[in-house]
This record gives C-alpha cells, sequence and structure tokens, in this order.
C-alpha cells in the first residue's frame, strides 16, 4: 500500500512540475529588427516586440511606430514636430507578409527573462495598449519606436541590463547618413534641417534610437540581478525574414551637388548678362531671391518654433532666412526705377562672412550648401559691378 501512495506521489509531483514546466516555457518575447524600406519614413528601419504564447496560440507583434498620414493637418504637425504615434498590435503573420512584401529582411533576438519577468513585461506592454495609454509624441532622435521597445524591456527586468562600451565618433548626423547614402536628396532635405546640436558625438543610449544600432547593443549586453548574477540579455539571434531588398526606382538623374553646380554656373551667365547689357534683370531677382525667402520660411520655421530635436541650432539660418522674400517687393521697385540697391552691397559681404565661417561653426553642411551660397554672391556680385559701370 505505501509503495501504490509513494508511486501516485511520484506521479502527482511529476504531472504537476510537466504543467509549470510547460507554463513556464510557453511565453517568448523577442526583439524584432526590420531592414530599411526605400520610403523616407522607412530608410532607417523599424523595431518591434514579438510575443509568443505556445498553449494560448498567440504571435503578435507590439508596434509602437503605427501612425496615419490621414490625421488632420499632418504636414504641418510633422514639420511642428506634433506628430503622435501610438502603439499597435498587429498578428505575427501580418507584420512578416508586411516586411517581405516590401524587401524588408527581419531580424530576431530572443530575450533571456525569467518567467516574472515575462509576465512583467505582457503587463507593461497590455497597459500601454489601453486606450489611454497607446498614443504618444513621437520625437525622431528621443522618443521613437526602438527607444519605446528598450525601455519597456528593462522596464520589466528585475536587475540592471549593461550594454557594451559605446561606439565612438558617433553624432546623430553620421548615423543618418549611413542609412541615407543611397538616397542623396533625402539626405540632403535631412541635412538642410539639422543644426549643430546634431554633430555632438552621442553616447550609445543615445545611439540606440537606430534600430540596428539598438540590435548591436542588445547583442553583447547581459543582466546584473540583484545579487550579482549575470545572464546575456539576448538568447538567441535568428534572420525570420530572409528577402531581397525592394528594387529601388530611378530618382532623378541628377544629385543634389550637381545641381548646385548648375546653379552656379546659371548665376555666373545670368550675371555676366546683366554686367554686358548694364540692366538689372529683375524678373530672375524674383524667381532667385523668392526661392531663398520661401526656403527660409521653412528653416526659420524649424528653427523658431519646432520641437523636432537639434533643428534649433541650425546655422543655415543666416543662408535662408525670410528677408529676401520681405524686401523683395523693395528691391523690384529699385530695379525698374533703376535706383542703386545698398542691400546687395550688404549681402555681398554677409555672404562672404557666411561662406568664411563654413568650416568653423561646428555644424557638418552638405557641400551642396557652397555653390548655392556663391550662386546668390554672384548675383549680389552682379548688381554692384552694374550700377560702379554705370
Amino acid at each position: 500500500m505505501s509503495r501504490l501512495k509513494y508511486f501516485i506521489f511520484c506521479l502527482f509531483m511529476g504531472v504537476a512540475f510537466s504543467v509549470q514546466s510547460q507554463s513556464t516555457d510557453s511565453i517568448r518575447f523577442s526583439l524584432l529588427t526590420c531592414a530599411p524600406g526605400i520610403e523616407i519614413y522607412s530608410l532607417f528601419g523599424h523595431t518591434a516586440i514579438r510575443y509568443e504564447n505556445y498553449t494560448r496560440r498567440i504571435d503578435v507583434a507590439f508596434n509602437y511606430g503605427m501612425f496615419s498620414f490621414n490625421t488632420p493637418n499632418f504636414i504641418f504637425r510633422f514639420v511642428a514636430g506634433e506628430t503622435d504615434y501610438q502603439l499597435g498590435i498587429t498578428p505575427y503573420s501580418y507584420f512578416e507578409a508586411e516586411y517581405a512584401m516590401r524587401g524588408s529582411s527581419v531580424y530576431q533576438q530572443v530575450l533571456n527573462l525569467t518567467q516574472s519577468e515575462k509576465e512583467r513585461l505582457l503587463t507593461i506592454l497590455e497597459n500601454n495598449y489601453l486606450p489611454e495609454n497607446r498614443i504618444y509624441r513621437y520625437n525622431y532622435f528621443y522618443d521613437n519606436c526602438t527607444t519605446r521597445a528598450r525601455d519597456k524591456i528593462e522596464e520589466c527586468i528585475e536587475g540592471k541590463v549593461v550594454y557594451p562600451d559605446s561606439l565612438s565618433g558617433k553624432s546623430y548626423r553620421s548615423i543618418v547618413h549611413e542609412f541615407t547614402a543611397g538616397s542623396p536628396w533625402n539626405e540632403f532635405g535631412i541635412d538642410l534641417c539639422l543644426g549643430a546640436e546634431a554633430d555632438k558625438e552621442i553616447n550609445k543610449r543615445q545611439q540606440m534610437f537606430s534600430p540596428f544600432y539598438m540590435k548591436y547593443y542588445a547583442s553583447n549586453a547581459y543582466i546584473v540581478d540583484a545579487g550579482g548574477t549575470r545572464r546575456p540579455l539576448i538568447l538567441d539571434e535568428t534572420k525570420i525574414v530572409d528577402v531581397e531588398p525592394e528594387e529601388v526606382q530611378p530618382g532623378f538623374i541628377l544629385s543634389p551637388l550637381m545641381c548646385g553646380a548648375l546653379f552656379l554656373a546659371l548665376c555666373v551667365v545670368m550675371a555676366w548678362g546683366q554686367w554686358k547689357t548694364q540692366r538689372i534683370w529683375w524678373g530672375w531677382d524674383i524667381v532667385l531671391y523668392g526661392l531663398q525667402g520661401l526656403a527660409g520660411c521653412i528653416i526659420a520655421f524649424l528653427f523658431f518654433f519646432s520641437v523636432h530635436p537639434t533643428v534649433g541650432s541650425n546655422w543655415l539660418l543666416i543662408l535662408f532666412n525670410p528677408i529676401p522674400l520681405l524686401y523683395l517687393p523693395f528691391m523690384v521697385y529699385k530695379a525698374v526705377k533703376r535706383k542703386k540697391d545698398y542691400y546687395h552691397v550688404g549681402n555681398m559681404v554677409y555672404l562672404t562672412l557666411f561662406i568664411t565661417i563654413l568650416p568653423f561653426c561646428g555644424q557638418e553642411f552638405n557641400l551642396t550648401v557652397l555653390p548655392l551660397a556663391l550662386g546668390l554672391l554672384v548675383t549680389s556680385a552682379s548688381h554692384v559691378l552694374v550700377w560702379n559701370k554705370k
């Protein structure tokens, strides 16, 4: 009889252990890193958290990168830095199909979490998905889909995550350039908006705004618990979506620098024509200074009003500002009346100083800025030369 009781006890303990083990192993969380796409909003890749529950047959991706172009005043809010993103939950099969269709491979890093940490992370994510919590103010460098995923993972861990040493010599702009190397016009547009603050060296935590930098640091990170025990943050890494990148459609045949060089050549030709005929072609002034002033309105708005990071330290405000647009009616009036315009004398000095300080102001400028500034300088010089010749 005692043997029967012992057998039943062992059987019961074995079943209990099996159920507990199944419960512990049935949940898995992974960090997903998606390769860049060809659209400007996908150039830098993407990050999500995958949640798998084998017993309940759940496989979903928690995605902090959901937004809609149909949001009222989307473009204005985006320029002002007031874009709202939200947490979305997508069946993993849909998530996988979307990135496979766009030609973006997906890398999975399985997180080395304890059962209690997994349960805590699930609670955090479910709480974040509540209607009152899911929407957040997106900030490309400081609070995006990647930093959100990192922060939630760290929040659930019973201990501290220790990342490897920081990669030196990295700045926000240099990391952006790594992903815009094949998109010169996108790179030029971004460079026009970012200021000197984007060229300061950033630490490893700041570098994690980029999905693939986050992937690198996570690969080599470890967790230290309260007792000092270490365990790797990542259990396993695999490429779960392996596709060829989508073929990039041919864009504009000329690069920004080539267009800048052509602009400078056109300004030289127009200046020579004005000097030769001893006349100011005020129609050319309307086009040239009108475009300069419009570009200046955008840069000035970003500088003074946008909450986007780093745009408030943009030295390009010296070159592109609204002053030429505001002065344009007076410029045209004086050209029509054949009166000398001292604006161009001051503009020559102003632009010469700008070109001189370019290498020393602490901001990395796109090389296309130089022929643009020289073209404006040549145009003002032609006005001065025409009146001196008269």
